[in-house]
């Protein structure tokens, strides 16, 4: 048996430590049903294997964008680059709204962000429950890298720039 914890872990507590490590984060969209794009921001990405070629990603079970983004057979995972610093808070507000006069910043064919320093299309595999999350294990099926494009870093609840 796994040991436990004298007191139960204070969800901001963890929070707030969490926050102490560096991500990336990207924007999650597919195609919905109307054809118009549906999507997500997420810091949970991750690489999880080579061969075959699976990334994961985290969602909230409490999240109305997920269910729609798990019946989606294809996803574009997009990673965020330092010109969409401006787009963000406007990816992270409600659902309705988010795409909402974004069109110019999406490919029209799949609705991946333009201007990503990379973005992957991928399947869903697996879908496991985690908690209060599902985790989403993805298997990549194209990749595609500007080189020249500096990622966003979420730390400390705030968006920075590396320093190059």
């Amino acid at each position: 048996m796994p040991p436990q914890p004298a007191s139960p872990v204070d969800p901001e507590a963890l929070r707030r430590t969490l926050a102490s490590f560096p991500t990336g984060i990207v924007l999650v969209t597919a195609q919905d049903y109307d054809g118009a794009p549906v999507g997500m921001l997420a810091n949970s990405f991750t690489s999880v294997s080579l061969d075959p070629p699976l990334v994961s990603l985290a969602f909230a079970n409490s999240s109305s964008t997920w269910p729609r983004l798990r019946d989606a057979s294809l996803l574009r995972v997009s990673v965020l680059g330092t010109e969409h610093h401006a787009l963000v808070s406007q990816l992270a507000g409600p659902t309705a709204q988010r795409f909402v006069g974004l069109e110019c910043a999406l490919r029209s064919e799949d609705a991946a962000l333009l201007g990503s320093p990379a973005t992957l299309s991928a399947a869903p595999e697996r879908i496991i429950e985690a908690g209060d999350h599902d985790l989403a294990l993805l298997r990549v099926l194209e990749v595609e890298q500007d080189r020249e494009i500096d990622p966003l870093v979420f730390y400390a609840r705030r968006l920075h720039r590396l320093a190059t």
